[in-house]
């Protein structure tokens, strides 16, 4: 079923609906994986993809993030502060920075998976 009317100018409100429940539902899963792991979502999604991207630059992660490169600056400093990824200063410029998962990330991330948590029934056949 489209979300767009007829002429696809406007969303119908069946939609928005079905967006707002499905907002509901992220953000009950973010406050479950908040009090379960003490990470937000921004910090889980920053921590998967550090352990599949070894040597990861601030801009790309910013760019697997969807975030600005200040917001991503922000996360990636929580990340550091709690010792899941550490920084490296490259080689052939000072500038560059690349991250990877420490020890103690790959131990949190391991307590990442989907079956410790309920999914919201919405959200369970995003995953198939």
């Amino acid at each position: 079923k489209h979300c767009l009317n007829n002429n696809h100018t406007t969303m119908n409100r069946e939609c928005i609906c079905k967006i707002r429940d499905i907002y509901r539902n992220i953000t009950a899963f973010e406050a479950t994986l908040q009090k379960q792991l003490h990470l937000n979502m921004n910090e889980a999604v920053l921590l998967c993809i550090v352990a599949e991207h070894e040597n990861i630059s601030s801009g790309e992660l910013a760019d697997e993030l969807n975030l600005t490169p200040s917001n991503a600056s922000k996360v990636i400093a929580s990340m550091e502060s709690l010792h899941l990824i550490r920084r490296k200063t490259c080689k052939e410029d000072k500038r560059c920075m690349r991250f990877n998962i420490t020890d103690e990330g790959k131990q949190l991330l391991q307590h990442l998976n989907c079956e410790q948590f309920q999914l919201p029934e919405q959200l369970m056949c995003l995953t198939k």
